[in-house]
């Protein structure tokens, strides 16, 4: 699962790019500093790994991880080109949540490249770019669409009312009746992969100081019930390289709460409809991401693909139990440790034994 980091130039994505992946990627006080993407792959925090660990004596733990893409800044014209706009629309497609950047922080050794700080009007921009790139993609699929019908395809002919449609109302902004619009096509919305479709986290880069919470309180008027958070990135960034136990003195001395860089991937997290299910033996404890509601099979191929092939049954107990029962014996005592076949629906938190066969 990869979440795209993006923003307007001089931002501050690169810094928290940096502050979660504690990467250190070069940062600039100018434009396009990014040229080829930023990646990093970050561990997601999970309590329940480490006593888990202990009951299986394991030797290593193996957290589950989201890759993070930190691309360069979209400008106003990115849809037809301007700036790195065609560069940078490649690399964001291919993303499953779109993480904004938005800068709510005041420093006049940083250029904004409109001239003014404002996250409204830099949300716009980024909001408006996005649905132009989808139109100009619908609009070639349009014409493939209109060329095939023709010829009396059904199929297409239904699909060019689904775009038709899709295109207006991105023409005026709604964005989410577009989405159920295409949804009835699950094959056709696959394949466009649009970006003003995709889930979208709205990051406000902020500092301690008095402008930047009136800047946020800005931000979180325009997006109201979107999914934000804030990020001091530039303390974030200072801040990585310190042991825990310094970072959290440091935190509170500056009165900037918990760590913001984890609440970001927790979220992201929620975002990707992600659950965790573990594998744990001697050897390693590992924490594996899945799709919530997959079933068993999907679960016993990102093990590997000779589980899913040939699977025959798997041992079941959710995390909460195990750790309750402090033993696997115990568990297996008490009638906790299930057996399920092919059918079986992966629930957050589960302990998988697979048994397989090829």
């Amino acid at each position: 699962m990869q979440v795209g980091i993006i923003g307007l130039p001089n931002a501050g994505k690169t810094t928290i790019f940096n502050s979660i992946t504690r990467a250190h990627a070069t940062v600039a006080s100018y434009p396009f500093c990014t040229i080829e993407p930023n990646q990093g792959i970050v561990n997601v925090f999970d309590s329940n790994l480490k006593p888990l660990s202990k009951i299986y004596d394991s030797q290593k733990l193996t957290f589950a991880s989201i890759k993070i893409l930190d691309v360069a800044g979209l400008v106003e014209g990115a849809s037809r080109g301007e700036g790195l706009g065609n560069r940078f629309l490649a690399n964001i497609r291919e993303v499953d949540v779109i993480a904004h950047i938005i800068r709510c922080f005041v420093d006049e050794n940083v250029a904004h490249p409109y001239g003014e700080i404002d996250p409204v009007n830099d949300i716009d921009v980024i909001k408006t770019e996005l649905i132009l790139a989808d139109i100009e993609t619908l609009s070639r699929r349009l014409e493939k669409y209109t060329s095939t019908a023709k010829s009396g395809d059904a199929d297409a002919k239904e699909n060019i009312e689904l775009i038709n449609n899709a295109i207006d109302l991105l023409n005026n902004s709604h964005t989410e009746k577009a989405l159920q619009v295409l949804s009835a096509n699950r094959q056709l919305f696959t394949e466009l992969n649009l970006l003003s479709l995709k889930p979208m986290l709205f990051i406000a880069n902020v500092s301690d100081e008095k402008a930047s919470e009136i800047l946020f309180a800005k931000l979180a008027a325009r997006v109201q019930d979107g999914p934000v958070i804030k990020i001091y990135g530039k303390i974030e960034n200072e801040l990585c390289d310190f042991p825990e136990d310094e970072q959290l003195i440091y935190r509170e001395e500056l009165g900037i709460g918990t760590d913001s860089v984890a609440g970001f991937i927790k979220k992201c997290y929620f975002m990707l409809d992600l659950i965790t299910f573990y594998t744990i033996n001697k050897n390693e404890a590992r924490a594996w991401s899945l799709k919530r509601h997959s079933g068993i099979l999907e679960a016993a191929g990102k093990i590997h693909s000779d589980m899913q092939k040939g699977f025959i049954k798997a041992e079941v107990i959710n995390c909460g139990s195990l750790l309750s029962a402090g033993s696997v014996a115990k568990a297996r005592e008490e009638g906790m440790i299930k057996l399920e076949g092919r059918e079986y629906t992966v629930m957050d938190g589960d302990v998988l034994q697979i048994k397989f066969n090829v």
